[in-house]
């Protein structure tokens, strides 16, 4: 791994102020196209997730490593004004800056639309909040697992019949993440054209309400609301997990066609043409009774046998646990764990770049920075700062 980039977003400086997990994806995904990401944080302690942990590996909180490599880390007190005047430094250079701050915060600090416009006015500005800038609920702060609750996400995950369930993951953050990556990039587009640059707000709310799709249309087109199918889906059966003689599998049928190929595959072809199953709204409306046969069906031999016969005639996979699909030899014929050197850690792997360019190759150039690893880099080589003023910055608890 080579400190230098060509992916395609390089030559462009970030100023990531964000913390937790929806800023701090977003800032490394530009990172990993190529982008300077100057990470800011504040001293002593830094963003919260260095602390989320177990799992560490040496003192690095296994969660914080997962969202913050390609950045540098500056630590600096924000609050006070000498560290503004140095933010306000680093912003002048920026082409983006991204912040997760409750509303009012940059303003307060005095970064304000009119300081944005004389002295940034070509800056990218993302802001992530919980809810938004207007509404009755914009001034609350914005956690994912209630996003998840509020939205109706939450609504819609878990067993038929049984409680409500959150997602494996902070999905509402990674989602508002990637969607604050390709604004930004949006914008940085449209300044080629304006010569301006602009504002992008996302937040958890919008996010979350967005990632409801098909099933939020479901009630806007015909007033249903969303309910559990467990692994189903609502509108296509079968598409459901099934259990063989000795695993579960995941199993797919998009159309007529996959399903009359499927049920000769099972030794049942009649259901093809069954009143009850010939067509995929039949199928919906007598979604027990398909799903119990195919089960029975599949019982009789085991999963790898099924997912033999089924692969090229269905979408159809194997359960795996999160070791396996790591371990598969798919995933590291992909890429999509990396190993690079970190300063107190040593060999450190990590989750791949899921991105591929054919021309500007993005790349695992940094790792996870520890705290204030690059501060006098940093002060010195962007903000030309001498040795004797950043030890009094030091003293006085700026940086």
């Amino acid at each position: 791994m080579t400190q230098s980039s060509e992916g395609p977003l390089a030559g462009i400086r970030v100023v990531d102020l964000t913390r937790i997990l929806a800023g701090p994806l977003c800032a490394m995904m530009l990172g990993d196209m190529g982008a300077d990401v100057i990470k800011v944080e504040p001293p002593e302690k830094g963003d919260d997730t260095r602390a989320w942990g177990p799992p560490f590996a040496g003192n690095e909180a296994a969660y914080f490593l997962t969202i913050n490599r390609n950045k540098r880390s500056l630590t600096l007190n924000m609050a006070v004004p000498a560290g503004q005047k140095i933010l306000a430094g680093l912003i002048g250079k920026a082409d983006v800056l991204i912040d997760n701050f409750r509303l009012g915060t940059l303003e307060k600090w005095g970064f304000t639309e009119a300081w944005f416009d004389e002295h940034a006015p070509r800056l990218i500005r993302c802001a992530i909040t919980g809810y938004g800038s207007s509404g009755p609920k914009a001034p609350l702060p914005g956690y994912d697992f209630i996003l998840q609750a509020e939205s109706g996400l939450m609504s819609i995950c878990g067993e038929q019949g049984g409680s409500p369930t959150k997602y494996g993951v902070a999905i509402v953050d990674v989602c508002t993440g990637m969607l604050a990556c390709s604004s930004i990039v949006a914008a940085l587009n449209a300044r080629h054209r304006t010569g301006k640059g602009q504002k992008v707000e996302l937040s958890l709310y919008e996010s979350s309400l967005a990632m409801l799709v098909n099933v939020a249309q479901n009630y806007l087109t015909a007033g249903r609301d969303g309910g559990r199918f467990g692994n189903g889906h609502p509108s296509i059966v079968p598409y459901t997990t099934y259990r063989t003689a000795d695993a579960m599998i995941a199993l797919g049928v998009g159309n007529e066609v996959q399903f009359a190929r499927f049920t000769e595959v099972v030794g049942h072809p009649e259901w093809a043409k069954d009143s009850r199953f010939n067509s995929n709204r039949a199928r919906v409306e007598n979604r027990d009774v398909i799903d119990g046969l195919i089960e029975a069906a599949l019982a009789h031999d085991s999963a790898d046998n099924w997912l033999a016969k089924l692969r090229g005639i269905v979408p159809c996979g194997k359960i795996n646990s999160v070791a396996q699909a790591l371990d598969d030899p798919h995933t590291q014929a992909r890429r999509m764990v990396e190993t690079i050197e970190h300063p107190a850690v040593g060999a450190l792997k990590m989750l791949g770049i899921p991105f591929k360019f054919s021309d500007t190759a993005c790349s695992v150039r940094r790792a996870p920075p520890t705290l204030g690893q690059h501060t006098d880099e940093i002060l010195a080589g962007e903000l030309g700062l001498e040795a004797k003023a950043i030890a009094e910055l030091r003293r006085n608890k700026v940086v």
